[in-house]
């Protein structure tokens, strides 16, 4: 396990609570180094929405708790917020709750030259993802080969 493996893991541990008590969803956490500066980010949902409010409370919370057990070596700033509308399917509960919807993909590696698709989610297995294509066609992906999935949306 990596260093920012580590971080990220520690993190969800002291979240958890925090999320459990307050009705919240984590979503997800990372550990970036963006321009120079590095980033503790976690992600937090709940059914509507999350406002600033809970982005606030779980910060305070998480600062506080991140303080007392100082396991990141690094100076970093430290994020709070919503996945937003493009949110990544990552957890295998982020699939579960996506299926019947559109979705966005991109491969590693190009399959019949092309990387990118877009689809209805129509099965997730823990190890791989079936969408159904616009002409109804239902390609298979394995999981390991998915650089993103994401939710689509149409402005």
């Amino acid at each position: 396990m990596t260093q920012r493996e580590r971080y990220e893991q520690n993190t969800e541990r002291l979240l958890e609570p925090i999320i459990r008590d307050n009705g919240l969803e984590l979503v997800d956490v990372e550990y970036v180094k963006e321009g120079g500066s590095w980033y503790l980010r976690a992600y937090i949902d709940k059914e509507g929405g999350v406002t600033i409010d809970d982005c606030e409370l779980v910060s305070r919370a998480l600062s506080d708790l991140l303080d007392q057990e100082d396991f990141i070596e690094d100076a970093y700033i430290l994020e709070i917020s919503s996945p937003g509308l493009g949110r990544p399917l990552k957890k295998d509960k982020d699939f579960d709750r996506s299926i019947g919807r559109e979705v966005e993909l991109r491969l590693y590696r190009a399959v019949d030259r092309q990387k990118e698709f877009k689809g209805i989610l129509t099965d997730y297995d823990g190890g791989k993802v079936t969408l159904t294509m616009e002409d109804g066609t239902e390609r298979v992906f394995e999981k390991k080969e998915i650089a993103l999935i994401r939710l689509a949306f149409d402005f």
